[in-house]
């Protein structure tokens, strides 16, 4: 399955609303969000991604279209297993400082989501052991990735396409090892609404 969104139409709807949010960030958050919370964590993930933007800002309206259907795709692609799940990137075209440098805010993005959102002991408990408390330790190493375009090379893309398999597996076998947690929010009725 293909991301519904490309990566620059949003980067640059973002910039014209207004938000000081970067794509690769906001999906970072959305995925976590969706993880410990499900698809009901839609609206809280859009209101922070516009905070500040002017609700009469004509802009507003294109950009929150486009991040209503980065919600729908990002969350049914985790929901199948075995998806192409797809971490919003810079294509390979962009310079390999530009891609090295979104994958940590999508790093960042994800762990500000574990960390903020709306979570109870039992998703505390499951992140602090492993595999899940090895998985945000290596995002957090990956935070600090960077990358030399002039010493881009094979080795240095390479390096870049096994780090983002890395995160992109490690964001699905999230989502998997939360299911238990986001059914019993879902049974509980603790889940905000949903995505509108």
């Amino acid at each position: 399955m293909e991301q519904a969104i490309d990566y620059d139409e949003l980067e640059a709807a973002l910039r014209r609303c207004g938000s000081t949010w970067e794509v690769a960030q906001a999906h970072g958050l959305l995925c976590s969000r969706l993880a410990t919370e499900g698809a009901p964590a839609g609206q809280a993930w859009l209101d922070q991604v516009l905070e500040g933007v002017d609700a009469g800002n004509a802009a507003r309206a294109e950009c929150e279209a486009l991040l209503i259907a980065v919600h729908g795709s990002s969350y049914q692609q985790l929901s199948e297993r075995q998806s192409a799940f797809i971490l919003m990137l810079p294509d390979e075209f962009a310079p390999a400082s530009t891609r090295a440098e979104a994958l940590g805010h999508w790093c960042e993005g994800y762990l500000h989501g574990l960390v903020s959102g709306q979570r109870n002991d039992k998703v505390r408990e499951r992140l602090s052991v492993e595999p899940l408390a090895d998985l945000i330790k290596d995002m957090l190493q990956i935070t600090r990735a960077a990358a030399d375009d002039e010493g881009a090379d094979e080795e240095t893309e390479a390096a870049y396409v096994e780090l983002v398999e890395y995160v992109r597996v490690a964001a699905q076998l999230a989502f998997e090892e939360l299911a238990d947690v986001r059914d019993q929010k879902r049974v509980s009725g603790k889940s905000p609404d949903a995505l509108h």
